[in-house]
C-alpha cells in the first residue's frame, strides 16, 4: 500500500501546481466569465476526462518508455517548456490580458466545452511531466504493488485538482467583476501569472 509520506508529499506536490496560472487555470476561468458557471463546470468535466488519460498512461508504465528513450522525454519537456513561455509572453506583453479579464468569446455547445477542456489538459505540459516524472518518485516498489500505487496517488493528485479547479471555476466571475474594478490589482494578477508561467518554463527547460 502507498505510505502516509508518499500520499502527503504528492498532495503537497499537486497542491502547489494547481495553485500555479497555468493551462487549465487559465480555460477554465475565461470560460467561466465569458459563458458563466455551467460552462466552466461542463468545461472542467473534460479537463477531468484528461486527468484520467494520464492516470491510466502512469499505471501502464509510460515513465518507463521515457527511461528508456531519454530522447523522447527531453523532446515532449522542450516543447511543454516552450509553450508555457508562450503562456507566459502573451501575459507579460504590451496590451497582454490577464486570465479574469479575457476577451468575449462565442458560447460553445457543451460537447464543444467538453472537448478544449480535454484537449486542454492533455497539451499542458505541466500535468504532463506530473504524471510522467513527478508521481513515479513517490512510488515504493517495496511496498505491494507499483500500478495500485500509482493508482492510488493518481487519484490523489485528480481529487485535489479537480476540487481546486471547480471551486477557481465557480468564483471565477466574482474575481473578475473584483479585479476590474480595481486595475491596478488586474495588471499586478498579470504580472504575477506571467512571472510564474516563465518562472515555471525555465525550470521545467533546465530540471
Amino acid at each position: 500500500m502507498v505510505s502516509l509520506h508518499a500520499f502527503l508529499g504528492i498532495a503537497a506536490v499537486e497542491l502547489g501546481m494547481v495553485l500555479t496560472p497555468g493551462p487549465n487555470m487559465m480555460y477554465l476561468v475565461s470560460r467561466s466569465v465569458t459563458q458563466g458557471r455551467r460552462a466552466g463546470l461542463v468545461s472542467l468535466l473534460g479537463v477531468a476526462a484528461g486527468f484520467f488519460v494520464y492516470l491510466l498512461a502512469a499505471v501502464a508504465g509510460i515513465a518507463t518508455l521515457f527511461a528508456l528513450v531519454p530522447a523522447v522525454y527531453t523532446t515532449v519537456k522542450l516543447a511543454g517548456a516552450g509553450y508555457l513561455a508562450y503562456l507566459a509572453w502573451k501575459a507579460l506583453k504590451p496590451g497582454g490580458v490577464s486570465a479574469f479579464d479575457p476577451r468575449p468569446l462565442p458560447p460553445d455547445r457543451p460537447l464543444k466545452l467538453f472537448t478544449m477542456g480535454l484537449v486542454t489538459n492533455l497539451l499542458n505540459p505541466k500535468i504532463a511531466i506530473l504524471f510522467i516524472s513527478v508521481l513515479p518518485q513517490f512510488v515504493e516498489p517495496g511496498h505491494g504493488s507499483v500500478a495500485l500505487q500509482s493508482l492510488l496517488l493518481g487519484l490523489t493528485l485528480i481529487t485535489i485538482a479537480i476540487t481546486v479547479n471547480g471551486l477557481i471555476a465557480m468564483s471565477a466571475g466574482s474575481i473578475a467583476g473584483f479585479l476590474k474594478r480595481r486595475p491596478r490589482w488586474l495588471r499586478t494578477q498579470r504580472y504575477f501569472m506571467g512571472t510564474m508561467l516563465a518562472g515555471i518554463s525555465l525550470r521545467v527547460a533546465t530540471d
